[in-house]
């Protein structure tokens, strides 16, 4: 079926979509400017919706807007929002009326007329799917790189031809109950994350699932020799599995031994390259391109693949480069919003960083963070709200003890910013590196980034080094 097709299909039918946000934006305009009947519905109110408001009112949406705007739920077709779980009461009370509930993405996956890539995980998800876009396109194919990065590919349906490919991110909120089959799965790796939302752990790692649940003998799964979960998804899966991993060799995929990159296919290996050749750094950057490497056998040869690694520098907000100051580099890896992401940027720098952390609180557990910032960091800098959590944890850690590792606790972002610059000299590294999401301060872990990014700029030399 084709996205007209589809559209037309539904115009008879009562459509609510749930949230107003960057996913979702695109599908709203596409259903009213088709003439169908759509209520949406989001959290904020006309004042806070903004220029957004206006327009949709234009448009002749309906909206259905503030604290109550799930109540009520009884339309024929609803759209959820990625960050509203399909377990919610007021969907499933929708559900047991009768109302079919969806997805932007779902849609997506059913009228996709080209080969798919889909990337999920804990940690790694936009770096590798980034890397497997970048290999496709140098290898000269056509990319369309959306899901939970770049921008929402239903509209750009029509574009797309058989020959192409949809590389997508994938959270664990977009994959919850959604049917989905991409060509080739990749789950980078799973520890705890996002437990604010889901049911428990169990529920986030089940969640996963649904990236390969669909899939046949047909298609392929990749996951990450090493990580424990591996062994659990497999059982479940029906595609071929290939694998990567960076202490073991691998039949099928990608793997790392003695500072060397390979490819096997059937047991029989292929040299890559030196892993110290690869531009971005720290080892976790290895892990992701040997999934990116596995995940493009056969449709990318390995002389364009270490070409790539090579000459690629990485991903905004991800361990990004700002500027040097005063002598003073500062680093953007505002897309660490896990302890584990926070863990590998402060392994993967050249020097204990002075570190800025804390955010939105995701009710994971901070004790390892705690033991890492105590090994590996010069100073920290603790804001937002997960502060207590995060000093609880430093203190308590078995490695504080003998670090002296000097933190304090700032309330604004913005200072907590400003005092870790004052608190640099000559030849360190300031570092945001949160371990958790922006969501207490700000809409994305982008917008974080961006606001860091701009207060760093606007540093002179003087704001550098001014504190003990």
């Amino acid at each position: 079926m084709t996205l007209q097709g589809y559209v037309d299909s539904i115009k008879e039918k009562r459509i609510a979509v749930i949230g107003a946000g960057v996913s979702n934006m695109p599908l709203i305009r596409l259903l009213l400017e088709n003439g169908c009947e759509v209520t949406v519905c989001d959290k904020r109110s006309f004042p806070e919706m903004g220029q957004k408001g206006e327009e949709l009112k234009a448009l002749g949406a309906t909206l259905k807007l503030g604290e109550e705007y799930l109540e009520g739920l009884d339309h024929d077709l609803i759209f959820r929002t990625p960050g509203l779980m399909p377990f919610d009461p007021h969907l499933v009370a929708a559900a047991e009326k009768g109302s079919e509930i969806t997805s932007e993405m779902e849609v997506f996956f059913s009228l996709c007329p080209c080969r798919t890539i889909a990337v999920t995980g804990s940690d790694g998800k936009t770096t590798t799917t980034t890397v497997i876009s970048e290999l496709l396109k140098a290898a000269g194919y056509t990319v369309h790189l959306g899901g939970n990065i770049g921008h929402p590919l239903l509209c750009d349906v029509p574009q797309m031809k058989p020959e192409d490919f949809a590389v997508l991110e994938l959270s664990s909120f977009q994959l919850h109950s959604m049917k989905c089959r991409p060509d080739v799965a990749v789950i980078t790796n799973i520890s705890p994350n996002h437990l604010d939302k889901h049911r428990d752990y169990q529920d986030y790692i089940d969640a996963k699932m649904s990236i390969f649940a669909e899939q046949t003998e047909e298609n392929k799964l990749v996951l990450f020799l090493d990580d424990a979960h591996s062994a659990y998804y497999a059982a479940a899966a029906h595609a071929k599995l290939a694998y990567f991993s960076d202490r073991s060799k691998v039949e099928n995929g990608a793997f790392c031994l003695d500072g060397k990159l390979f490819r096997a296919v059937n047991g029989v290996e292929r040299p890559i390259m030196e892993a110290k050749d690869i531009r971005i750094p720290g080892e976790h950057n290895v892990l992701n391109y040997l999934a990116a490497f596995s995940a493009t056998e056969g449709l990318v040869p390995d002389e364009i693949c270490r070409d790539v690694a090579m000459r690629f520098a990485g991903v905004e907000h991800r361990l990004e480069q700002v500027r040097v100051c005063g002598g003073v580099l500062f680093i953007n890896d505002s897309i660490a919003s896990s302890p584990t992401r926070t863990a590998a940027g402060l392994r993967a720098v050249k020097c204990r960083p002075i570190i800025i952390v804390g955010g939105y609180d995701k009710h994971i557990a901070f004790d390892g963070l705690g033991d890492d910032l105590c090994r590996y960091a010069k100073r920290v800098f603790i804001t937002g709200a997960t502060a207590e959590k995060i000093r609880t944890a430093i203190m308590n850690s078995v490695y504080y003890p003998e670090s002296h590792l000097r933190f304090e606790v700032i309330d604004g972002f913005d200072d907590a910013v400003r005092a870790a610059a004052a608190a640099a000299r000559k030849g360190d590294i300031v570092m945001l590196s949160p371990a958790c999401a922006s969501f207490d301060a700000f809409p994305n872990f982008a917008a974080r980034g961006d606001h860091f990014k701009k207060l760093v700029m606007e540093l002179k030399d003087e704001d550098i080094g001014y504190q003990a």
